[in-house]
């Protein structure tokens, strides 16, 4: 154990370690990247965060820089809990510290998943209704911000969230709120980081008006710090919607205030199978006035996959060769849904086939809802890596780049199946790849670019779902408008000003970096 380990380990409560086998455990998540850090740290309580980036920030003032990551779960497909410096697990932050039932408000660490929140709040029957993945901490979800299976319908995170405790880069601590126009001006009156950071964030925010103007039009983009168009709504300031999306670049979250909504009634679900895009298009086009809580779309080739590796979906497919499926599941007006949707059956192709959910039938839904985990984690002749995941595409230029996506197949030779949220207009696409492959890096930064390229053409943003972390930076941190690019270099300056929080992710990623991070072998760990 080295002599700065056992420094910090004298510092706070928690543990620091810099043992091979924990440093190697954490130098991968559930992108394509390898980066092994240098410590990494398990703290217990907002006072130990404080000790570890008070530290880091002083060492770095004498020009002794030590990067700082925040790590959830390890979830994030993008490489942003990754780093070569220290990575802070959350982890043992995974309390819920008090309950409101009456006015629904819950406070957490940030380290808690949204598993273990749901499950605890489901006893006053609450809930956050957010898509995500059960293991994902919430303090991630913020992060990250991701446009969730539900997002269409319930908002997404950032609708839940009433207040953010964060450690900023000094070891501050930063309580959000929305503020008047006169507390407002005495927060920018305090002599702090926290007061500089709201006094510089108004300037900036008032220097680029027309800038941010344009960004509030733009409701599909994660790349930079975008949601800095939400900090002043109504006369008012509140910092919070700046560190959705963030990926730890701006501070460090503890801990979270969010008001729960009460638990809906027990969905039903629907699967149509279609011979063609433009059937599976004018069904889900009809069946979204409904209102779904998921509506989403797969490429049969997905099914038919899992179906080859023991899944039993024969009543939810026939003998297709080609086609699409699509999922919808309802949590309110359940009888006049089917209702409706029966009707649109009935005007449908005749080689269409539905399923409508009935005891007899769950188990078979149940196991059609597992087939895309299946179809990922499917590492037969390779990996099927995240590299162009959660990207936004306007659902009435899907056919469009169906057409587009079918001349990328033949020329990079790659199995392209799409699936996503139609209601939202998040997809993705995960073809395998074998990582041994000596020319593994170089196919694999082509089918990023062209990928993107495509995306783009029609109308399409890459960073669209979820932010773009190290591995989209790779293609957003070229193609942003370079006053956009210098606004949020400028808010990283304010909150961040020796460079400590995740310079290499986001804007501060650089290609030549992260194309040389990509791991060689099949990931250690997947959590599907």
């Amino acid at each position: 154990m080295g002599k700065i380990t056992k420094y910090l380990n004298q510092l706070i409560v928690g543990n620091v370690f810099d043992t091979p086998e924990i440093l190697e455990k954490y130098s991968t998540d559930q992108s394509v990247l390898k980066i092994k850090p240098r410590f990494v740290a398990f703290p217990e309580s907002t006072s130990d965060i404080q000790k570890l980036v008070r530290f880091f920030n002083q060492i770095a003032a004498k020009d002794i820089p030590v990067t700082i990551t925040v790590r959830g779960s390890g979830l994030d497909e993008g490489g942003a809990d990754l780093g070569s410096g220290l990575v802070i697990s959350t982890e043992k932050l995974n309390k819920m510290l008090e309950i409101d039932s009456r006015e629904r408000l819950v406070r957490v660490q940030a380290g808690i998943t949204l598993k273990e929140l749901n499950t605890a709040l489901s006893v006053s029957g609450l809930t956050i209704p957010v898509g995500g993945h059960d293991n994902e901490t919430i303090g991630g979800l913020i992060s990250n911000c991701p446009t969730d299976l539900f997002s269409k319908k319930y908002g997404g995170i950032q609708k839940y969230v009433e207040r953010i405790e964060v450690i900023l880069a000094n070891g501050e601590v930063l309580q959000t709120m929305r503020y008047r126009k006169y507390a407002a001006a005495k927060k920018t009156a305090e002599k702090s980081l926290e007061g500089d950071i709201y006094r510089k964030t108004a300037k900036l925010i008032k220097k680029n008006e027309s800038l941010i103007s344009s960004l509030r039009k733009d409701e599909y983009e994660c790349a930079g710090y975008s949601k800095v168009k939400d900090v002043y709504k109504n006369e008012s300031m509140d910092l919070a919607p700046i560190f959705f999306g963030a990926q730890g670049t701006l501070g460090v979250i503890s801990e979270v205030i969010l008001r729960a909504v009460p638990v809906s009634k027990m969905p039903v679900r629907v699967v149509a199978t279609f011979k063609t895009l433009d059937q599976a298009c004018d069904f889900m086009d009809e069946a979204k006035e409904l209102k779904p809580r998921e509506m989403n779309i797969y490429d049969l080739e997905i099914i038919q996959e899992a179906k080859e590796s023991g899944k039993n979906l024969d009543g939810v497919i026939r003998k297709l060769e080609d086609g699409f499926v699509v999922f919808l599941c309802f949590d309110e007006k359940k009888n006049y849904c089917l209702k409706k949707i029966t009707a649109i059956r009935d005007r449908s192709p005749r080689n269409a086939k539905f399923v409508i959910e009935s005891p007899e039938n769950q188990m078979t839904l149940n196991e059609f809802q597992n087939t895309l985990s299946n179809y990922l984690g499917n590492t037969r002749g390779g990996e099927r890596v995240p590299v162009l995941t959660d990207f936004y595409l306007p659902s009435e230029n899907l056919e469009y780049f169906m057409k587009d996506l079918n001349i990328l197949h033949g020329k990079l030779d790659l199995d392209l199946a799409l699936y996503g949220s139609y209601s939202s207009s998040i997809y993705s696409l995960r073809p395998k790849f074998n990582l041994e492959d000596e020319n593994y890096n170089k196919k694999m930064a082509t089918f990023l670019r062209a990928g993107a390229y495509v995306i783009e053409r029609q109308g399409g943003k890459l960073a669209g779902g979820t932010p773009e972390g190290r591995l989209k930076a790779v293609v957003t941190n070229t193609e942003m408008r370079e006053p956009e690019k210098n606004l949020y270099q400028e808010i990283k300056k304010v909150f961040d000003q020796n460079n400590i929080l995740g310079p290499d992710i986001k804007l501060g990623a650089v290609s030549k970096f992260t194309l040389t991070h990509l791991r060689d072998t099949n990931s250690p760990k997947i959590m599907l």
